[in-house]
């Protein structure tokens, strides 16, 4: 076969979108029209969850609606409950656990099996309880497996608050609530990273939106895409843990072919933009609590790798941190990135549903050719 190889699809355009745009010289990331920073500064997740599905920000009524829709989807059916005790008994890694009960979720809506995969009235509904009720497995889960019961989610609560009342048992503090919140906000789509591209392949067979979202959740979990914010808080401890300046740490590091994590990024020539704001949130949250070792930590690394490598910090590296402040377990780090992620997965199934084609790309064949069969005694 002839043509150009792209190893990892690098550069190469397959679709068309209206819902993100990057600009990886500027450092720009843009939903639907608007810039991340305006979103993340002014607008919830429910806000930027419904921009993404109807391509446009809903009015206060639309909005209240919505969140209140959102909110009503929260609880879990016994059977889902009884999955994530299990797979907490067994010591399932959080992630796995994650991409079960999503799995295991669809077994309990009554459109799971709905004959047209692409009507976008029973997706946008599948959608809502997928996304309502993703946090809340999570929490479940979590909580069981350090021996904690089931905290039923609260409906005057927004999607960021209820999930960290969820996971600890208490009404999440305003600043607690509106980092989370907005947390979330950047996290919830980037172009066709792999997770979403995962998504769009199995939904191009017109697999159904469930199967969209667990694909796309096992995607997100390699250490390359959603597992780099935990190796993250990881290198972080390490780096207190050995009582070293952070700059020799990872000046150590590299000298015996360590790779710093939370560095480089496919699409970003600069500083991530998503990066630049979490910055700001970790910084403010350990000033909060009086105690800025992690955040000066962060800022040490980020300029020696800068001034050395040339590289800049993406998101992974300051949502690190922040979570870190925010008393969330490390291995929660990657889940809670499928929990945002998941709007904007939906959002690029719907996409896709809409003009579909199957996604089905070559490889050049180099194995050999012409080779004689020979009997099973002569082999």
């Amino acid at each position: 076969m002839s043509g150009e190889l792209k190893r990892g699809l690098e550069g190469v355009l397959v679709t068309e979108s209206k819902l993100s745009f990057i600009d990886g010289d500027a450092g720009q990331l843009v939903y639907c029209g608007y810039d991340i920073e305006d979103l993340a500064r002014d607008a919830s997740y429910e806000e930027v969850l419904y921009l993404l599905w109807h391509g446009e920000l809903p009015t206060r009524e639309e909005l209240d609606a919505f969140s209140d829709e959102l909110a009503a989807h929260r609880g879990l059916d016994d059977g889902v409950l009884d999955v994530a005790r299990e797979l907490a008994e067994q010591d399932e890694s959080p992630m796995a656990a994650l991409r079960t009960l999503v799995s295991a979720m669809s077994a309990y809506d009554e459109n799971a099996d709905f004959e047209d995969v692409t009507d976008r009235e029973v997706n946008l509904e599948k959608a809502k309880r997928i996304t309502a009720k993703m946090p809340s497995v999570l929490a479940a889960y979590a909580r069981f497996r350090r021996g904690d019961d089931y905290v039923e989610p609260d409906e005057s609560l927004n999607h960021a608050a209820n999930f960290l009342y969820m996971l600890n048992g208490e009404e999440p503090n305003e600043v607690l609530a509106e980092t989370f919140d907005m947390a979330l906000v950047l996290h919830a789509d980037h172009g066709l990273n792999a997770s979403t591209f995962s998504a769009m392949v199995t939904s191009s067979t017109l697999s159904d939106l469930y199967s969209a979202v667990t694909s796309a959740i096992g995607t997100l979990s390699g250490s390359l895409h959603g597992g780099a914010n935990a190796n993250v808080m990881r290198m972080l401890k390490n780096v207190d843990d050995s009582d070293m300046d952070p700059t020799e740490w990872v000046e150590d590091a590299l000298d015996r072919g360590e790779r710093v994590a939370g560095f480089g990024h496919r699409v970003y020539n600069v500083k991530d933009p998503r990066a630049k704001i979490l910055g700001a949130k970790s910084e403010a949250l350990g000033e909060a609590a009086g105690d800025m070792k992690w955040y000066e930590m962060s800022v040490a690394i980020e300029e020696y790798i800068g001034e050395e490598k040339g590289l800049a910090p993406n998101v992974d590296f300051y949502s690190a941190s922040t979570y870190y402040q925010m008393g969330i377990p490390i291995d929660l780090y990657t889940p809670i990135f499928a929990v945002s992620r998941a709007g904007g997965w939906i959002a690029h199934v719907l996409e896709q549903y809409e003009d579909n084609r199957l996604i089905r790309p070559r490889a050049r064949y180099t194995g050999e050719k012409g080779l004689e069969l020979p009997s099973v005694d002569e082999r």
